[in-house]
């Protein structure tokens, strides 16, 4: 699994694909584990449930808590992306600017320098 502070861009390769893969099966399965515990523990608290009572609140209490998390990264990941468009464009934008005023400053370079060999050549005559 990648660890929270991890720099640089993704793994990329053959096996980079399934590595994800696996990293987002195992954090799900945490997940599944963690919502059940939660379940677990207020059936717990609840003592007047019976033992079917109990097992069919930790499912539709499982269920309930994937989809939201389902919810939350899928809105997680449609923000990642559009802020990803948004600095892309940026970038894009920053480098046309800093390429003009290169361009600018090479040619008035360009011109100085012309000038200064005009003007010495000039001044040697």
């Amino acid at each position: 699994m990648t660890s929270p502070g991890r720099q640089g861009p993704p793994p990329a390769g053959p096996g980079a694909a399934l590595a994800n893969e696996v990293e987002g099966y195992l954090l799900a399965q945490a997940e599944r584990e963690q919502a059940q515990y939660e379940a677990q523990v207020l059936c717990g608290r609840l003592s007047w449930l019976t033992r079917g009572q109990a097992e069919d609140l930790t499912r539709h209490y499982t269920e309930q808590r994937l989809g939201l998390t389902c919810q939350a990264l899928q809105v997680t990941a449609d923000r990642a992306k559009r802020l990803r468009g948004e600095y892309e464009a940026r970038y894009a934008a920053l480098r046309r600017t800093l390429l003009k005023r290169h361009a600018v400053c090479a040619c008035l370079l360009f011109v100085c320098s012309v000038a200064a060999n005009v003007g010495a050549g000039l001044l040697t005559r």
